[in-house]
C-alpha cells in the first residue's frame, strides 16, 4: 500500500492506498492505525482501497492535539477528506471505533455510502471497554507513565485481541511504533478522553432505516466487543451475522480473507 498525505481544511490527513476501481474506505480503531488493513486490501479485487487514518491516531497523533477527536467528529473529518479526494460515494468498512465512525457517517450522510462492512465494531452501548474506562479514570496517572510501563499494557491488550500469535506480534510492531514516536502515554490519554458512548447511542435508532448493502463479520471469541452486539447490528442492518468461530477482536489482521470476502460481496450488491 502506498502512503499519501494531504492538508484538508487546515488538518493534515494520512491514508494508505492500493488498487483501482470502486472506492473502498477502511477505518481502523484504537489502538491501531491504517496499517490494520495491510492484509485485507491486497485481497479485494476491483477496488481502490483507501485506509484512512483517524485524526489523533497513527502519524496523526500530533494533529489531534487540541481538536475534537470523538467518534462522531471523526465522521465529519472523513466526509471532508472524501470531498477533498472527489469521492462522492464509497463502500465503507469499519473495525472497532472505525465502525462507530462509519455508523455516524452513514446515518448523517447516507448518500455518501454505497454499502458498509462492520467487523467487531463498537455499537449501541458496547463500549468503552473496561481497560479503556480504566485509562479514562486514571488519565492523570497514565500521563506520567514512562514508555517502559505503557508498552506492557499495550502488548497485553493486543495479544488478548488476537487468535493468531504470529499476527499478534506483527501487529504490536506495526502499531506501537506510532505511539512510541509521538509519546504513548499522552497519545492514549488524548484518545481515550475523547471516547463517549453517546456517539453510538444517539444514532442507534437510525440504523434499521439505512437500507443499504451491508455485511457484519464477527470474531465470536472477542472479549472486547461481544458477539451479541454483532447479532443486533446485523439484524438492524437487515443482514446475517457472519461468525468467525475462534476469532477474537483484530479480525482484519487474523482473518483478512473473511473481511475481504465481505467487502467483495457488498461491492457486487452495490453495483
Amino acid at each position: 500500500m502506498h502512503e499519501h498525505t494531504a492538508v484538508v481544511e487546515g488538518i493534515p490527513m494520512r491514508w494508505l492506498e492500493r488498487g483501482q476501481g470502486t472506492p473502498v474506505v477502511l477505518v481502523h480503531g484504537i489502538p491501531t492505525s491504517p496499517e490494520l488493513w495491510r492484509h485485507v486490501a491486497p485481497l479485494v479485487d476491483g477496488a481502490r482501497c483507501l485506509a484512512w487514518e483517524m485524526l489523533g491516531y497513527g502519524t496523526s497523533i500530533p494533529a489531534g492535539h487540541g481538536r475534537d477527536i470523538s467518534v462522531a467528529r471523526q465522521a465529519e473529518y472523513l466526509v471532508k477528506w472524501l470531498d477533498h479526494l472527489g469521492i462522492e460515494q464509497a463502500v465503507l468498512v469499519g473495525h472497532d471505533l472505525g465502525g462507530g465512525v462509519v455508523q455516524n457517517l452513514a446515518t448523517q450522510h447516507r448518500s455518501r455510502v454505497a454499502g458498509a462492512v462492520f467487523t467487531n465494531s463498537i455499537c449501541y452501548d458496547s463500549w468503552p471497554i473496561p481497560s479503556v474506562e480504566a485509562m479514562q479514570r486514571g488519565k492523570a496517572f497514565l500521563r506520567r507513565m514512562p514508555e517502559t510501563a505503557v508498552y506492557p499494557m499495550f502488548v497485553s491488550l493486543l495479544r488478548r485481541g488476537h487468535d493468531n500469535a504470529v499476527r499478534a506480534g506483527e501487529s504490536i510492531g506495526q502499531h506501537w511504533r506510532h505511539y512510541v514516536t509521538h509519546g504513548a502515554a499522552g497519545a492514549l490519554v488524548q484518545q481515550t478522553s475523547a471516547l463517549d458512548v453517546v456517539d453510538t447511542r444517539a444514532i442507534a435508532d437510525r440504523l434499521p432505516q439505512l437500507n443499504m448493502p451491508a455485511r457484519v463479520v464477527w470474531g465470536a471469541a472477542d472479549r472486547f466487543q461481544k458477539l451479541h452486539y454483532g447479532r443486533r447490528l446485523a439484524r438492524d442492518l437487515g443482514t446475517e451475522l457472519q461468525r468467525i468461530d475462534g476469532g477474537r477482536h483484530f479480525t482484519p489482521e487474523d482473518h483478512p480473507e473473511r473481511i475481504a470476502a465481505a467487502i467483495t460481496g457488498v461491492m457486487r450488491q452495490a453495483t
